[in-house]
């Protein structure tokens, strides 16, 4: 009977806009990945430089090296972007992909904790580069990196339940850090980064280095992707996979329209695609 009745059931025809919406996202999404390529510098560690230049200072006494070339991001951006990418990751390891709760009270006091040692880090390593003024102690690169991460692991436990709430139409109500064991396996996790980065192991560095630009990809187009369904008040519409895929492309198309707008023009203050150049 259920068969019969399926059977003779018209399918709703599908609506222009329906038809419209998703050719519109692709094509705008097409010209505006096509035109930042070509106006960026070129080869893979280019783009992701022109990635780093759009949300960076990318000063270079400032950053970690590739041998002689520059990391896409200064140290304490490439420990944030490759924290927020690692914490995201263990997260959906964790089984946590779809959870939309926040992390527990007390782990998001030791979130916060993170945010403040690279708060008092970076007003500490600002202060320096004026001669006159006080500060705490010198600053060092790798105490950039290992706030930078403490700050990405915030970062990701707070996009990605935002993410989850506004995606996904049954979404996990599952804190995506629900105790300090986990939150410890991320910590871990972070210090062998971190220890892979000081390693100065030019075939580590080289992947790092593109990862870094990955996690400013993958913050930018989550909370691009938020905003957009909220926005249009198309929030939780997602049963799966293939559901996601056109809110993520929009977000996606946005970002990339967002670091090409932010790199055009600060190339056309400096004229250079290198870091910015020093108070003083």
């Amino acid at each position: 009977m259920t068969d019969l009745i399926t059977e003779h059931t018209p399918r709703l025809p599908s609506t222009p806009s329906s038809r419209v919406l998703p050719a519109l996202i692709v094509g705008v999404a097409a010209v505006a990945v096509i035109s930042w390529v070509l106006n960026t510098p070129e080869g893979i560690l280019g783009k992701a430089d022109a990635i780093g230049y759009a949300v960076c200072h990318r000063i270079d006494g400032r950053s970690f090296h590739l041998g002689d070339r520059q990391f896409p991001l200064c140290s304490r951006c490439t420990g944030m972007y490759l924290g927020a990418l690692l914490g995201v990751v263990g997260m959906v390891l964790m089984g946590r992909g779809r959870a939309g709760g926040m992390p527990t009270r007390w782990v998001m006091v030791a979130l916060f904790g993170f945010l403040g040692l690279m708060g008092i880090d970076g007003v500490n390593s600002y202060m320096h580069f004026f001669p006159g003024l006080p500060h705490l102690y010198e600053p060092q690169n790798w105490l950039r990196l290992i706030t930078g991460m403490g700050n990405g692991l915030f970062l990701a436990g707070l996009i990605l339940p935002v993410l989850n709430q506004t995606l996904w139409r049954n979404w996990d109500a599952r804190p995506v850090l629900g105790s300090f064991r986990e939150l410890a396996l991320l910590v871990v996790a972070a210090a062998v980064v971190v220890a892979l980065v000081l390693s100065d192991n030019v075939l580590v560095l080289y992947p790092l280095a593109l990862l870094s630009s990955v996690g400013v990809l993958v913050l930018v187009v989550s909370l691009n992707t938020a905003i957009l369904l909220m926005v249009l008040r198309r929030e939780n519409r997602a049963a799966g996979w293939a559901g996601a895929v056109l809110p993520l492309l929009a977000g996606l198309t946005l970002a990339i329209i967002e670091i090409g707008m932010v790199d055009a023009v600060r190339f056309a203050i400096f004229g250079t695609w290198g870091g910015m150049p020093l108070p003083g």
